[in-house]
């Protein structure tokens, strides 16, 4: 019942509802004989709800908001890291610049980010008069980012190489702190770096130096980015098979695209790699992957219209609405081929690398984010007459939590060591293959990691966690992404797979030896000897798992390629992410290294500790179970259709 509905009056007006209710509970009766005695008895209850609603508004009735400071300056993993393994002058350097861009991050940065949430891009396709402009619209705090990227040398940092094979390394450390607090514009500046890389790894030809200085610019009005336009209506990792834009030859040399493109993200990109087919005289296009080949291509022209491009329309999607993801019809946009005839598919292998190392960094990125807020708000919020981080079992959740993402950062600081390496010719020829396996494994495996972080983490603040203004369901939204983007987990998994076929088993020759290698490191740490024993344990299972399927059919393979791609992982890095029973299952050799530092802390010696209680190695256990053995493809079509 409303307040307009209340019958009662009072000192010329109607009480509100709720003051009514306390009247009649109160049993206060106005019948004739008693109005005295009832007006006394109103007057005092009134007083004392006046009172209480004078409380209300003045205390503090509200939980106390999680912050974090400084990110660089917090994270006191990623600065042991750097103070164990850059050389000491490049730290002295990279250490200023870091701060700072901490302080950056925190006053100027992360409220931009929650403006590029507030403001999602808009699609606006007709002007007043009736023309079809196809303008997306995107709000200023997003236009700020890419300044931002641009004075902060975020794409620039990696090909500069200022600090040799630590270049890559620094550049990486910078997205790792940006990412989280990027307004989205993360996804960009990926795409960037992987067009960036295309261009250098062709060799710069003359034709792309102006688009390769733009990409690479630390000039905030010369600075482009770039989209990749790969996923078309019949598919998106299956390229060979799911591509129908077609390219014709011009006579000054160019070609000109027709073609839908179903999924671009950051459409309003400068400029974007595509693939498409070349049709021959007679309009005939060879298919499969050999019939496709690697496009460059202008979005707009200088006076800022589109290239025979029209918008169909704006993505609306779970996360990442930051940034315009659209829908584009290629009405015989201007092109240039960039790689060979038919060899599209090889020539962005380079791009797939870089924008995949740059989806590890965005999930560490999210874990980091959210655990540090999970922290400070166990040392504010009071329940059950104590602080949250006074609950042993809040705390052991986020503990949990920690050695994930500490695992994780690793596993990231390793892949982008060894492409520094490769980068500047100083990689051997087991480390390229190293980081030709370590690559998919650690993003198909962060990923997952990442969402089930987002969710347990989105937890521990209680009904908190599920309010959209405090920030936190834009963490989970953006970070489930993250298992999709750049290849699924299978695809990736069957992508390991690949990589051990093509280099006929050298890879697993070189993963096994460096496991061994960077194991033997943590002998010596008697604190360390359990996990040392698992972790040969480990080793001993996969190498009987390999030699057992050696013979077998590939379809034993295929069903074991999930399990076996996260068996390396935490192997080499750390535990499955979802699925598994025991919270702390898994231990890498990267945390037994960082463990086993002369200068290591407690701290790291638990983390690397808290990975060893269970099974390092699924994979063989799975095997041994028969879970992919001949009749197991059958069962699993049966167990999905069998009640359809």
């Amino acid at each position: 019942r409303s307040s307009a509905t209340c019958k009662l009056w009072q000192s010329g007006h109607f009480l509100p509802w709720d003051r009514c209710q306390i009247l009649t509970i109160k049993g206060i009766n106005t019948t004739v004989g008693q109005e005295q005695q009832a007006s006394m008895k109103e007057k005092q209850v009134l007083e004392d709800l006046e009172m209480h609603l004078a409380r209300r508004e003045t205390e503090v009735l509200f939980q106390e908001q999680p912050e974090t400071g400084n990110q660089y300056l917090e994270d006191t993993l990623l600065r042991s890291y750097l103070k164990t393994h850059l050389p000491p002058k490049v730290l002295e350097e990279v250490h200023q610049d870091l701060e700072r861009f901490g302080n950056r991050l925190l006053t100027k940065i992360q409220p931009l980010s929650w403006e590029c949430e507030l403001n999602p891009p808009v699609f606006q396709q007709y002007d007043a008069w009736g023309r079809r402009v196809d303008h997306i619209h995107t709000c200023l705090a997003w236009r700020r980012m890419k300044e931002i990227s641009a004075e902060e040398g975020l794409i620039a940092e990696a090909y500069e190489k200022r600090y040799s094979n630590w270049s890559r390394l620094y550049q990486a450390v910078k997205l790792y702190l940006f990412s989280s607090s990027s307004g989205g514009f993360s996804c960009p500046l990926a795409m960037t770096d992987g067009a960036a890389k295309v261009i250098e790894s062709l060799g710069i030809p003359g034709s792309l130096k102006n688009a390769f200085d733009r990409l690479t610019s630390r000039d905030p009005e010369k600075f482009w980015t770039s989209g990749q336009w790969m996923t078309e209506r019949k598919g998106g990792s299956d390229v060979a098979n799911g591509t129908e834009t077609v390219a014709r030859k011009q006579p000054d040399g160019t070609y000109r695209l027709y073609g839908f493109k179903w999924f671009t993200s950051a459409a309003d990109s400068d400029v974007t790699l595509t693939l498409a087919r070349i049709a021959d005289a007679e309009g005939q296009c060879t298919q499969g992957s050999r019939g496709l080949s690697l496009f460059f291509l202008r979005v707009r022209d200088e006076e800022g219209k589109l290239n025979s491009i029209q918008v169909q329309r704006l993505k609306n999607k779970l996360g990442t609405r930051q940034m315009a993801t659209a829908e584009l019809w290629l009405q015989g946009a201007r092109a240039e081929l960039i790689s060979a005839e038919g060899r599209g598919v090889a020539a962005i292998s380079n791009m797939l690398n870089i924008t995949r190392i740059h989806n590890v960094i965005g999930a560490v990125s999210s874990m980091r984010r959210m655990i540090s807020l999970s922290r400070d708000y166990a040392r504010k919020r009071v329940a059950f007459g104590k602080l949250l981080k006074d609950h042993p079992l809040h705390m052991q959740t986020i503990a949990w939590m920690e050695v994930q993402v500490r695992g994780a950062f690793l596993l990231l600081m390793e892949i982008v060591r060894l492409l520094g390496l490769a980068e500047t010719n100083l990689a051997s020829e087991q480390e390229q293959l190293l980081l030709r396996l370590l690559i998919p494994v650690a993003k198909l495996y962060t990923g997952k990691q990442a969402s089930a972080v987002a969710v347990e983490a989105m937890e521990s603040f209680g009904g908190q966690g599920y309010m959209e203004d405090t920030g936190l369901p834009v963490i989970l939204r953006d970070t489930l992404v993250l298992s999709i983007w750049e290849g699924t987990t299978n695809i990736l998994s069957l992508d390991v797979l690949r990589s051990l076929t093509k280099s006929q088993g050298q890879v697993m020759a070189v993963f096994l030896s460096t496991v061994q290698k960077k194991v033997e490191l943590a002998s010596g740490t008697e604190e360390l000897s359990p996990a040392v024993q698992r972790t040969h344990k480990a080793i001993g299972s996969l190498q009987q798992f390999l030699a057992a399927v050696g013979s077998e059919q590939a379809l034993t393979m295929e069903l074991a390629a999930r399990d076996f791609s996260y068996s390396l992982a935490r192997i080499y890095t750390g535990r499955a992410p979802t699925g598994i029973t025991d919270p702390w299952n898994g231990l890498g050799a990267l945390l037994m290294e960082h463990a086993a530092r002369p200068d290591a802390s407690s701290t790291d010696v638990c983390a690397a500790l808290r990975w060893c209680n269970q099974e390092l190695c699924p994979v063989a256990v799975e095997s041994a179970r028969g879970s992919y053995r001949g009749g197991a493809a059958l069962q699993d079509s049966a167990l999905v259709f069998g009640n359809s």
